[in-house]
């Protein structure tokens, strides 16, 4: 019953990305065509709720495409102080939280340490966001709601910085532990991700990674290749089969 119910859902996609637009507009011009291919084949969009950059081109344009509830974005609240339109409270038109919401971050370690249920913010340009209290709640809940999703859900990777390339290999890693069975794929557009590529076939040339599992990470060179590659994507053989209970 539960994989009938899974087939009829729709599939949701987490895309790692800069929240900055760099040098290259060719980066920009694939965050608005992933939208549109998202709009396609009505997929659902899970990202780092940024407003700026190739995360917010990205909403934006799957909001305008597929509206607001296609979209749904998880920001850590010590990143709302610096993200643009979040400045009051809320990405939408500066509309002030819940007077029980609690925005002021302690530094450091003590900030992970602070245990508050997510605040759910109303819809907006950039679709529903929900504020976490730290880092690993964001990516804990995006990988909850792509889990969630029907077939081809998955996660994707646009250009972006430490933060991107950490999302990326996190979920690579949760695929090879067997914490979930879902496609990461990198797009690689101008040869973004070259580099990274590269490293994997070294480390499955030096035993480092099987090659079963040097397969886990899959490339789309084109913004059209990367819905089949997630809708085609083969789980390796060499995966670890652990029992993670609710992980």
């Amino acid at each position: 019953m539960a994989d009938v119910q899974s087939q009829n859902k729709p599939a949701v996609v987490c895309v790692f990305c800069g929240s900055v637009a760099g040098n290259n507009p060719a980066h920009m011009e694939t965050a608005r065509s992933l939208a549109r291919e998202f709009h396609k084949n009505n997929v659902q969009l899970v990202y780092g709720g940024g407003t700026s950059g190739l995360m917010g081109e990205l909403a934006r344009t799957l909001v305008t495409l597929s509206g607001p509830k296609a979209v749904h974005g998880v920001i850590p609240r010590a990143l709302v102080k610096v993200e643009p339109g979040y400045e009051n409270g809320s990405s939408n038109g500066g509309k002030q939280p819940p007077a029980s919401t609690s925005w002021n971050t302690e530094g450091g370690k003590t900030a992970e340490r602070i245990i508050r249920d997510p605040e759910v913010l109303g819809e907006s340009d950039f679709g529903t966001t929900t504020v976490v209290p730290d880092m690993h709640t964001r990516k804990r809940l995006m990988a909850a709601k792509v889990q969630e999703g029907g077939p081809g859900s998955g996660f994707v990777a646009l250009a972006g910085g430490f933060g991107t390339i950490e999302e990326v290999m996190e979920m690579t890693t949760w695929n090879q532990l067997g914490i979930h069975h879902l496609g990461v794929v990198l797009l690689n557009v101008s040869g973004y991700w070259d580099g990274l590529l590269v490293w994997v076939r070294k480390a499955v040339e030096d035993g480092y990674i099987s090659p079963a599992n040097g397969h886990i990470l899959v490339e789309a060179k084109d913004v059209a290749d990367v819905w089949p590659r997630l809708v085609e994507y083969k789980v390796s053989n060499a995966r670890m089969k652990l029992n993670w209970g609710e992980e």
